[in-house]
């Protein structure tokens, strides 16, 4: 892998890709737009507070990487933000629209088993079943893809393993590991209620749509 993000540095790409793919009509993002994306209650893992100032110099690191691209429109002054991170004539990396909603979903909310990557990337691609992710989730994790994924060790009481990308670089399963020893007697909770999940995300969608409302219309207000 030759890419090494941060976490702040994945969350600002996931950003960009959810909002290409959910909102299109938004996308490209402005710098307001987009802390107001990494900051959302819902749908991220951990919640952040990065300020403007911080996403500026997120999006500065990341275009010294050629993973992002800024762009002015016909007749605006506001500077918008356009990933380069794959599926671009600028990007080496491709990944289908299974592949990229996985990897945009570990991006936004770390490790996760494959039951809940399929209900959290409904908005981003479709699953027939656990085991069609599970197969994207197998492909991701060969050498010859990669790999962008690898398999935790899986927790006392969860029925499934969880997965993390390596975007990062390597992960310490060791680490994973140790921590799945001590949960060991705990009780584990899992969120019995996905559409919670979703009523959540579309809030967030739509305060982010009257966002962006509101910036275009200051825009021809000026």
């Amino acid at each position: 892998m030759d890419m090494d993000l941060s976490l702040n540095q994945t969350r600002v790409i996931g950003c960009l890709i959810e909002k290409e793919i959910t909102t299109p009509e938004q996308y490209p993002l402005s710098l307001n737009s987009l802390v107001a994306a990494c900051n959302q209650k819902s749908s991220r893992e951990p919640v952040m507070t990065l300020s403007e100032s911080d996403v500026q110099d997120i999006l500065d690191e990341l275009i010294k990487k050629r993973l992002m691209k800024e762009e002015v429109g016909f007749g605006s002054r506001v500077v918008k933000y356009k990933h380069r991170f794959c599926n671009t004539e600028f990007s080496e990396l491709k990944l289908n629209e299974q592949a990229l909603g996985i990897i945009c979903t570990l991006f936004l909310r770390g490790p996760q088993t494959p039951g809940e990557l399929r209900s959290r990337t409904n908005r981003l691609c479709r699953f027939n079943d656990v085991h069609e992710v599970e197969s994207v989730l197998h492909t991701l994790s060969e050498p010859d893809h990669g790999p962008y994924v690898v398999r935790l060790p899986r927790e006392s009481g969860k029925r499934e393993s969880r997965y993390a990308h390596l975007f990062s670089g390597d992960v310490d399963v060791g680490e994973y590991s140790m921590e799945a020893n001590l949960a060991k007697g705990h009780e584990h909770k899992e969120k019995a209620d996905s559409r919670v999940d979703a009523l959540e995300a579309r809030v967030s969608e739509l305060e982010f749509e009257l966002l962006s409302v509101n910036e275009r219309l200051d825009e021809l207000l000026k």
